[in-house]
């Protein structure tokens, strides 16, 4: 029977009805190779060995877990891009590598609108103001003037990059009543419906209320919104980034913000994990800031689940035979 191990966080009800014998080996990652892991702990030693299929997130599929795992022949990396797969090493050794694409879209999706929301209306202002106690019943109306934010209904949302999570924020943002401009040159006219405009970049930056950044990071990408693009930004826009810290120049972006070019900007992730706490962006009033959860649900952990597990099914099932028709 196949032998099935995972590392990754996984539903148990799918993982009971996988296609083999399953041994979950830890509740929760660790980061570290398989073959570390192998290596310090022989209870784990004697699971990986006899391993057909490893399902992982974080754990490290290298040389070392590789020669940990003799009769290893797939592995499910529970992530879109499988950065903590060898590739090289994989296919050297014949083992299939696939990915678990689209599993936190629909909640990344979600906390792009509560993080553009909590953005342009300041609720983390107002909140910690509240909580301070600085409410009084001298101006029972400070909070009104002083919290003032802006509506989304009729305002334009440019959205860099459509793919999974880009066009799952379109959707949701067409439901406040947002116009909609997409700046993604992979993308087709039309593909995201005839009430979506294509800009290029330029466009899209100069003539949006709010942009939001939804690319995945790679050398063409890094640093796709510099100091060019941020000076291009109109002085009433929002910048809102759960996507990739290293998309937008930190240098540029620190400038703008600190001068006031732009309105405001809300942040998930960051050049450097964790902020430290002495961090600029940490100081700076017109900016929100959330510790990189826009993935944290759940959800996310069903739903890679759910697609392992095809992923699984996929490769174990025999391939239909080609009939004959000579």
């Amino acid at each position: 029977m196949t032998r099935i191990v995972i590392t990754a966080p996984f539903d148990p009800r799918i993982a009971a009805d996988l296609p083999g014998d399953v041994a979950t080996a830890s509740e929760a990652e660790t980061g570290q190779s398989l073959g570390a892991r192998a290596a310090a702990d022989p209870v784990f030693a004697e699971i990986l060995a006899e391993a057909d299929v490893v399902i992982a997130e974080l754990d490290r599929i290298d040389e070392a877990a590789l020669a940990a795992a003799p009769r290893l022949s797939l592995v499910v990396a529970c992530r879109a891009n499988p950065a903590n797969v060898d590739l090289a090493a994989c296919a050297a050794r014949g083992v299939e590598v696939r990915t678990t694409p689209g599993r936190n879209a629909d909640v990344t999706a979600d906390f792009t609108l509560a993080l553009l929301l909590a953005t342009v209306r300041h609720v983390p202002a107002a909140s910690a103001w509240l909580r301070e106690g600085d409410w009084s019943a001298d101006d029972v109306f400070e909070p009104y003037a002083r919290f003032r934010g802006i509506g989304l209904s009729g305002r334009q949302l440019g959205v860099v990059g459509g793919g999974a999570v880009g066009r799952r924020v379109v959707r949701r943002a067409q439901g406040f009543g947002m116009r909609i401009a997409v700046y993604d040159p992979f993308l087709a006219p039309g593909a995201l419906g005839d009430d979506v405009a294509h800009l290029d970049l330029d466009d899209l930056l100069s003539s949006s209320d709010i942009v939001t950044l939804h690319v995945p990071l790679t050398p063409e990408t890094t640093g796709l919104i510099g100091a060019r693009e941020l000076a291009v930004l109109r002085p009433d826009a929002y910048l809102v980034n759960a996507g990739r810290a290293a998309l937008v120049d930190r240098d540029a972006l620190l400038e703008v913000l600190r001068e006031r070019r732009i309105a405001g900007a809300g942040f998930d992730v960051f050049h450097d994990e964790p902020l430290a706490g002495d961090d600029e962006l940490l100081r700076l009033p017109n900016v929100t800031l959330t510790p990189h959860i826009a993935g944290a649900s759940d959800d996310v952990v069903v739903e890679h689940s759910r697609l392992a597990a095809a992923a699984v099914a996929s490769f174990l099932s025999p391939a239909p035979e080609r009939e004959n028709s000579q």
